[in-house]
């Protein structure tokens, strides 16, 4: 048997889909997916920005170790490091006819060599699947065993100010409208009529993908090969809303991923902590290909693919973001355990910079306009400026408002947290693990010579001294 790989990625979906709870939107096909296979519950992305996203799922390295470090198009230029392994290049190596339709996003192409690349910023879910018919033709042609990835641009925002490319589609008659009237306002949104409107052409274009899912799907049952096929759907980032897209929120990096192994049981619900980084390493091993731990830093899923139970290994998940555009710097970390989230805000002095295509949309400006100002249920400023540490009950307080990091009783989680977070720092040469201001690996040839370097993040200009 050829084990083959569909990789789908959904573009800024978040977990707005009925399989993960979001019964307004209509997305049969997505949960019929789920109801085949695996759904991981507490699946979570290393960041919530596209390019830095998929160069993750890509390499099963976080963002500060793969060097994209933001998004890739136009003159924001991130580039993942040329000696990283990608899975392109590591199914290549292992025989597979590699493929990507759609959205790509990721650079340079040498270190992404895609045998076959049908790059399209399209949201014509009916080519994409075309495209995806002629590939698994090619392959069965070839008999080679296949890695192809499908890329949906959908539900992207498009360049104006509210829409999501809903436009173009006017008249068909697969396409589903809905009214701002009948939309779940989610909790870290605020319920405005401009972010009633933005979700209504929203769910259109999460209903558009949801066929495109459908059809790519059955291009695969078409080809006779569904089982001989891993098939995994994640979304890339949180829904294309503040307090979401670009924050290491939940709701930007809380996310789906859906997996169909085949003999696998089906209806499974996974409550274990996982990453995105482990989703290469997923893929490797169904490949059969030998272990590399040390080239990657995730763990395959397959073992725990059926479990639904809590495994006490699979309890806490790391997070490294540190741009989207090249204009928002704004380096974080996280540490999530089921119960508790840890943030640390590395250059928490700036205030935390927006989007270009969130600035600009229709619900920014009805939130910064409302009286009170506020995003969701978390007060304007306090989503602008934020503090070098966060610490947050996910049981109590699920949307991250009330920030515990300096409450007495709280002590000991955050030094814990911290501690755990500074360990995997260290562990993966992350450049902004910083004291007194400075990043650590870049003075470690200093500190070997007998630098001093005071226990403090940021450095004190009223009391400058470190001896």
């Amino acid at each position: 048997m050829k084990r083959n790989i569909l990789l789908m990625i959904a573009d800024d979906l978040g977990r707005m889909t009925g399989c993960y709870g979001e019964p307004a939107i209509s997305t049969p096909h997505i949960d019929a997916l789920a109801g085949q296979g695996t759904r991981f519950d507490m699946a979570f992305a290393s960041t919530a920005s596209c390019s830095a996203s998929r160069s993750v799922i890509f390499t099963g390295l976080h963002t500060h170790e793969n060097g994209q470090y933001g998004l890739h198009h136009d003159h924001h230029h991130f580039m993942t490091f040329h000696h990283v392994e990608t899975a392109p290049a590591l199914f290549n190596a292992l025989g597979y006819l590699s493929g990507i339709i759609g959205k790509v996003h990721v650079g340079p192409p040498s270190v992404y060599p895609w045998t076959l690349r049908a790059e399209s910023g399209t949201r014509d879910i009916g080519w994409l699947a075309e495209q995806a018919r002629a590939f698994l033709e090619t392959a069965r042609q070839a008999d080679k065993p296949f890695f192809l990835t499908v890329g949906f641009i959908d539900p992207h925002r498009d360049a104006t100010r509210s829409g999501f490319g809903n436009d173009d589609f006017d008249g068909d008659d697969e396409e589903r409208t809905f009214r701002p009237e009948d939309v779940s306002v989610p909790p870290f949104l605020s319920d405005l009529p401009e972010v009633r409107l933005e979700l209504a052409e929203y769910y259109r274009s999460v209903h558009r993908l949801d066929r495109g899912v459908g059809r790519v799907l059955a291009a695969l049952e078409a080809s006779g090969k569904a089982d001989e096929t891993l098939v995994v759907f994640v979304s890339d980032n949180g829904a294309p809303f503040l307090n979401s897209k670009t924050t290491l929120y939940d709701a930007g990096v809380h996310l789906p991923l859906l997996m169909r192994v085949p003999g696998a049981r089906a209806g499974v619900a996974n409550p274990n902590l996982v990453s995105f980084v482990d989703i290469l390493p997923t893929m490797l091993d169904w490949a059969g290909a030998p272990a590399a731990e040390s080239a990657r830093r995730g763990r395959s899923l397959l073992p725990i693919m059926e479990h639904e139970t809590l495994e006490d290994d699979w309890r806490l998940v790391f997070g490294s973001h540190t741009f989207h555009e090249i204009t928002n710097y704004w380096p974080t970390r996280f540490a999530r355990t089921p119960r508790y989230k840890y943030h640390r805000n590395v250059a928490w002095q700036l205030d935390f910079p927006f989007s270009g295509d969130l600035y600009g949309s229709l619900s920014w400006e009805g939130m910064r306009n409302a009286n009170p100002s506020t995003i969701g249920r978390r007060p304007l400023k306090a989503y602008v400026r934020r503090p070098p540490e966060e610490l947050y009950d996910l049981v109590d307080d699920p949307f991250e408002v009330n920030n515990l990091a300096e409450a007495p009783e709280h002590q000991r989680t955050l030094h814990e947290l911290r501690a755990r977070t500074e360990a995997w720092q260290r562990e993966t040469d992350d450049p902004w693990l910083y004291r007194d201001g400075m990043s650590v690996r870049a003075i470690a040839h200093h500190l070997e010579a007998g630098l001093k370097l005071p226990d403090r993040f940021d450095f004190d200009p009223d009391t400058p001294g470190n001896r």
